[in-house]
């Protein structure tokens, strides 16, 4: 059982130091856009089921998406949980294509009781994640010398410590809390040159935001039995909204090392957001082998201001469903103890260009979650299928292929074994 168990850890860290050191998690053009692309918080097991996760409640698992979800776990048992993701991009707008490849950190994650009506959970989250780098080409009618180039790139990213406590008020009833610190730069930087011209000097603006601000959210679970094989959950997360504490700068440099350049720097007084959040959603449990769900989620990000702007994002939405089956719970064979995963979703960005929304966004997905034999640790591997489609014809189109491993670290903790 000792060599399971260094093996699992061996295995748990590998994967969170080689998370640790993947910075390029994206390349998406449309994360020129406010905080970028908005990271999944489920673990590896909602990720496969089209990511539900209001209504879940899974004494092996950490759900940290619903902390009233926390009192799910029994009084012996320490989960400790991490997950990266692979995927491959295809970027089409029409014309031509492009292909882009990254890996990205998802979540760490520890969760454990502290008392009969209380559990806590611990964990290392990314918020939102920027990586771009796009080029266009400017013609003017004859006017040739005023033809330029312009080149887009950005970088960085959003990330939550956060520190979660559920609390069992009464049989079926849970609330629980998340407290996130939330840090991060974000660096963006638009460069233009004149290749036609001899007089006009090449300009480079760049544009730094760093955050550290906090995060709350708010859950809430009601759970009824009906019957001995019935199970439905009910659940509620809300998160308010409030404008973020940040150090922003803009740097404007005229000219190159070629040419010589002259440079300045200005201190920016600027406002920052995040939205108002709130999500309802429901499970069903049938003998403890079967789980469905439906999750539906609005961010108010219309009435967010960023970089003073409070006309840069739209409301974004997203409805969920997925599942769960366990062939059978006490059977010998491998196979019947495997958990099956399958979900869908549909949301609608945040992302706003030129006054109107960006794009659409679809997905399936699909997974399983393999017990690790001697143990009651697991293994969750999930594949999504996302499409990013553009609102209107000029905008671009993404085909995601991304690849979730998770591993989730499950111990009997606080145990006195009796010795003859």
């Amino acid at each position: 059982m000792t060599l399971y168990r260094q093996t699992l850890l061996v295995l748990l860290l590998t994967i969170l130091s080689t998370a640790t050191f993947a910075q390029n998690n994206t390349n998406s053009p449309y994360t020129r856009y406010g905080y970028g692309k908005l990271a999944d918080q489920g673990s590896g097991n909602t990720q496969a089921m089209g990511g539900i996760a209001y209504g879940l409640r899974d004494k092996s698992q950490t759900n940290v998406v619903n902390p009233a979800s926390y009192t799910a776990i029994d009084s012996l048992t320490f989960i400790f949980d991490g997950g990266i993701t692979m995927q491959n991009t295809n970027f089409s707008d029409g014309t031509f294509k492009t292909n882009a490849k990254n890996s990205s950190f998802d979540y760490i994650t520890m969760q454990f009781r502290l008392g009969k009506w209380c559990a806590m959970s611990l964990g290392l989250l990314p918020y939102a994640n920027v990586g771009y780098n796009v080029g266009q080409y400017n013609t003017i009618d004859g006017y040739p010398e005023s033809s330029n180039t312009v080149t887009y790139t950005g970088e960085g990213g959003l990330h939550q410590l956060y520190w979660g406590a559920g609390f069992k008020l009464m049989k079926g009833l849970s609330v629980g809390t998340n407290l996130s610190y939330m840090w991060g730069d974000i660096t963006r930087s638009v460069y233009q040159q004149f290749p036609s011209s001899s007089t006009a000097f090449p300009q480079t603006v760049l544009t730094n935001v760093s955050v550290k601000s906090y995060k709350v959210d708010l859950g809430a679970q009601y759970t009824r039995q009906f019957g001995k094989k019935h199970q439905a959950t009910l659940g509620i997360v809300f998160s308010p909204g409030h404008n973020l504490k940040n150090d922003s700068y803009v740097q404007t440099q005229l000219g190159n090392s070629t040419t010589g350049a002259t440079a300045s720097l200005r201190d920016t007084i600027a406002t920052f957001g995040l939205p108002t959040t709130l999500g309802v959603g429901a499970t069903y449990v049938y003998d403890n082998r079967l789980t469905l769900g439906v999750d539906v989620t609005y961010q108010k990000w219309g009435s967010v201001t960023y970089m003073n702007n409070n006309n840069a994002f739209c409301d974004a939405y997203k409805i969920a469903v997925g599942g769960e089956y366990i062939p059978s719970l006490v059977g010998r064979s491998y196979l019947s103890h495997v958990k099956y995963r399958f979900g869908a979703f549909y949301s609608k960005p945040y992302y706003k260009i030129k006054d109107s929304r960006a794009a659409n966004e679809y997905g399936i997905t699909a997974g399983f979650g393999l017990p690790l034999p001697r143990t009651r640790s697991m293994l969750s591997l999930s594949a999504q299928y996302v499409k990013t489609e553009g609102t209107q014809k000029a905008f671009l189109t993404e085909n995601t292929l991304r690849i979730c491993i998770g591993l989730t670290f499950n111990e009997r903790w606080f145990f006195k074994r009796k010795v003859d």
